[in-house]
C-alpha cells in the first residue's frame, strides 16, 4: 500500500490513476469527506480523512504503507511544518521509500513557495529515510483554466509578459514518473528535475493554441490589479495571492526554465510536446482542430 498525502488535487488524482494502471494499492489522505468519491473514481483503494497538520492523523493514516507520497496543498503558508510533520510519520511507520513532490528551482528564495520546499527537502536528508524528489515545472494543464477565453474570444490572459519563457511538463508525464519511482528499484536518493522538451514564451504558447485550433489566439497581459481582484473574490487567501504576485514578477525578470534530458530518460521517451498537449486536449473535448 502507498499512502499519497493531499491527494485530492489533480496532481493526486492522476498519480493514483497511474499506480492503480500498474497494480499499486493506493492508500488516499483528503482532508474533506466530499473529495472521497472523486478520489476512489480516480482509483484509491482506501480514502482516509485526516489533517497535515496533525500528528495523530498522519500517524493512523501511515501505519502500514511501504511507501509515502507527500504533496502539499498548492501554495500552503506552513508548507515547512507540514513537511516535518509528515516526515515525522514516515519515519515512525518505517516506510521503505518517501518521494516528495517538489517543485523546479526550489533554490529561488524570491518565490516564497519554491523557497519552503528547498526547506522541506534540506530536512528529508536529514532523516535517513531512502528518498526520491521530483522537481516538476508549470504543468501545461494550467493552460486549461482560461480554456473558455482562449476558445471563446481567442485570448490567452497572463498576469505576466508575453515574452516570459517557461518550461512546462505534462501531468500525464509526471504521474508516469511518479508511479515509475514508486514501484521499481533505481531511484533512491535521487532528485529529479521534470520539464518538458520546450522553453516556451506565452507568445509562443498563443500561436501553437491557435495553430491547434485553427483561429488566432493573442497572449494578452492581465493587469495585476485586475487578476488580484479575481482571485480575491474567488476566495485565494492573502498568503496564496502575495506568493503568486512573487513569482509573476520573477517571471518577467527571468523566466523559468529547465531540461528536459531527466524526463526523457524516466519516460524511456520524448516527454509530450505541447502541441501534442493541446491536441489531446482538443480531442478530449470534442473541439474541432485545425485541418
Amino acid at each position: 500500500m502507498i499512502l499519497i498525502t493531499g491527494a485530492s488535487g489533480k496532481t493526486g488524482r492522476s498519480i493514483i490513476r497511474h499506480l492503480k494502471n500498474s497494480g499499486e494499492g493506493v492508500r488516499a489522505l483528503v482532508h474533506r469527506a466530499d473529495q472521497a468519491g472523486l478520489i476512489k473514481t480516480a482509483g484509491a483503494a482506501e480514502v482516509v480523512l485526516g489533517d497535515l497538520e496533525s500528528q495523530v492523523d498522519l500517524a493512523k493514516a501511515s501505519q502500514g504503507v511501504r511507501a509515502l507520497y507527500h504533496i502539499c496543498p498548492n501554495m500552503h503558508p506552513r508548507e515547512v511544518s507540514i513537511g516535518r510533520n509528515v516526515l515525522e510519520a514516515a519515519i515512525n511507520a518505517k516506510v521503505e521509500r518517501f518521494v516528495y513532490h517538489s517543485v523546479l528551482h526550489p533554490q529561488t528564495e524570491e518565490m516564497p513557495h519554491h523557497w519552503n520546499k528547498l526547506r522541506v527537502e534540506e530536512m528529508i536528508f536529514t532523516t535517513g529515510l531512502t528518498y526520491t524528489i521530483l522537481q516538476p515545472c508549470a504543468y501545461m494543464q494550467n493552460v486549461l483554466g482560461y480554456w473558455s477565453k482562449i476558445t471563446g474570444e481567442n485570448v490567452f490572459p497572463v498576469p505576466y509578459s508575453p515574452e516570459a519563457r517557461l518550461s512546462m511538463v505534462d501531468l500525464e508525464d509526471v504521474a508516469r514518473v511518479a508511479s515509475r519511482v514508486l514501484g521499481e528499484p533505481g531511484h533512491e536518493n535521487a532528485t529529479y528535475e521534470l520539464c518538458g522538451p520546450e522553453a516556451l514564451t506565452q507568445n509562443d504558447v498563443a500561436k501553437i493554441l491557435g495553430r491547434v485550433l485553427g483561429k488566432s489566439v493573442k497572449a494578452v497581459r492581465l493587469e495585476l490589479d485586475t487578476w488580484e481582484k479575481q482571485a480575491r473574490s474567488g476566495g485565494m487567501n492573502d498568503y496564496a495571492r502575495q506568493t503568486l504576485l512573487k513569482m509573476f514578477a520573477y517571471y518577467d525578470r527571468f523566466g523559468l526554465i529547465g531540461s528536459p534530458s531527466v524526463l526523457a530518460w524516466l519516460l524511456r521517451r520524448q516527454p509530450t510536446t505541447f502541441e501534442e498537449f493541446v491536441s489531446r486536449t482538443v480531442l478530449e473535448r470534442n473541439e474541432s482542430p485545425a485541418n
